[in-house]
């Protein structure tokens, strides 16, 4: 897969993104265009096209991205209350960027 969606120029600082946390295995965003007061988008840095492409050993990553969406949910005081998880996966699934995101 080409890594020239707009998630790969965001994690090689190619254009500028609100980061709300960042490791070396995933970075998370403030979305542009939010549906909601919070809107996160969190993002693998390993080139993951959709969670189609998802391997075994991706369990891992796929693990620490949903405990941190969790973790985020608490930071931003919205736990208590409910939030979503999304992951959309191909074009009928409503995907349009192709990296991976929650």
């Amino acid at each position: 897969m080409s890594e020239d969606t707009i998630f790969h120029k965001i994690i090689n600082r190619e254009i500028p993104a609100d980061i709300v946390f960042e490791d070396s295995d995933m970075i998370v965003i403030r979305d542009i265009n939010p549906v909601s007061d919070i809107h996160l988008l969190l993002i693998p840095k390993k080139t993951m096209p959709s969670l189609s492409d998802a391997a075994e050993g991706d369990a891992e990553l796929l693990g620490a991205m949903l405990l941190r969406a969790a973790k985020l949910a608490s930071d931003q005081g919205i736990a208590e209350d409910g939030y979503r998880v999304v992951i959309n996966t191909g074009g009928c699934g409503g995907q349009t960027v192709f990296q991976l995101h929650m």
